[in-house]
């Protein structure tokens, strides 16, 4: 039986990966920090080892790679928070390489890293009213105001793979973008369906790009037990401006849809404020000087390569609205 590994596995993409690896008969095992919430991993909790470590702990990575054939990188810090920026890129990027470093070590058969569509860069000004371009896998990285500190990490883990393919290890990559699904909708992506659900009035001109988390897991799934190695895909179900993305989520919920523009100087002004409450309140701002950027700016991102090169279908994103918000409801 193969046996696989996954990093940050009580997390949203972690802990699906989890699953889907279980239900096709694999040997898992759950790489999580001690405290960590295992919520997400209760239904299989007696079909997996759980593993307590860290992967800036190099003694419990080598402990958790033992007698693995496959591993899956899922762990990663995302925050667009400027106080966060020194440790997601230690647990990123050093992260990364140390795991990099002990597949080498334990001659693991591939490792699947879970990067980002951050991770391949933004390199034009674009705006409001620019459209910036569409994006594929032979994108080059340039430096540029519209990169991220997260998209930086990323990048910079990123290449720590690519070195390991270089040193010898098997490795594919999966960019995936916005990613959708069931959750704490008071994390990640999943406040957006709250946002709606509150019916905030405003909403940015910029686009979004989304992708179901049935479609990242199926993606990684058969991207790491093919024969396919050395290659990158992009994982984005499609494009869509954050108006028709917010009226979608409304009419499922019910709800009235965000109906008014916020300008770039009503922007400007909201992260500032943001700012000043995270400060004294200590607690994470909701909206920052990044994502206030990224919320007004319009890219597209092409799924074709992983499409034709192993028949690759994505959800429907009116499907994937329904069962989120489905599940959301059963929570309120």
């Amino acid at each position: 039986m193969n046996r696989v590994l996954i990093t940050g596995a009580n997390g949203l993409v972690g802990s699906a990966a989890t699953r889907r690896f279980v239900d096709a008969g694999y040997n898992v095992s759950a790489l999580c920090r001690a405290n960590s919430d295992l919520s997400l991993l209760k239904d299989i909790a007696d079909k997996i080892s759980i593993i307590e470590g860290d992967i800036l702990d190099i003694h419990s990575l080598e402990n958790a790679l033992e007698n693995k054939d496959f591993v899956v990188h899922t762990a990663a810090l995302v925050s667009f928070a400027a106080k966060d920026r020194n440790q997601m890129f230690k647990v990123n990027v050093e992260g990364t390489a140390n795991l990099v470093n002990i597949c080498l070590e334990k001659k693991i058969k591939k490792l699947c890293h879970v990067s980002s569509i951050a991770a391949l860069g933004r390199t034009t000004a674009a705006s409001e009213n620019v459209f910036g371009g569409i994006i594929d896998e032979n994108q080059k990285w340039e430096d540029s105001p519209l990169n991220s500190n997260y998209a930086k990490s990323k990048y910079e883990a990123e290449l720590e793979v690519w070195r390991g393919e270089a040193e010898g290890l098997n490795v594919v990559v999966v960019n995936p973008s916005i990613i959708l699904g069931e959750g704490d909708w008071h994390k990640s992506s999943t406040k957006l369906f709250k946002y709606v659900y509150d019916q905030n009035k405003y909403y940015t001109n910029g686009n979004l790009n989304y992708v179901d988390v049935k479609d990242v897991i199926e993606g990684i799934f058969r991207l790491t037990t093919s024969e396919i190695k050395g290659e990158r895909f992009i994982l984005n179900g499609g494009t869509i401006t954050y108006k028709e993305f917010f009226e979608k989520i409304a009419r499922v919920f019910n709800k009235k849809p965000p109906t008014s523009t916020l300008s770039p100087l009503m922007v400007e002004i909201l992260w500032r404020l943001e700012s000043i409450r995270a400060f004294f309140t200590k607690k994470s701002p909701l909206i920052t000087k990044e994502t206030a950027k990224n919320s007004r700016t319009k890219f597209a991102y092409k799924n074709d390569k992983i499409r034709k090169t192993i028949g690759f279908e994505f959800t429907k994103l009116d499907d994937t609205i329904f069962r989120v918000c489905s599940f959301l409801q059963k929570g309120i």
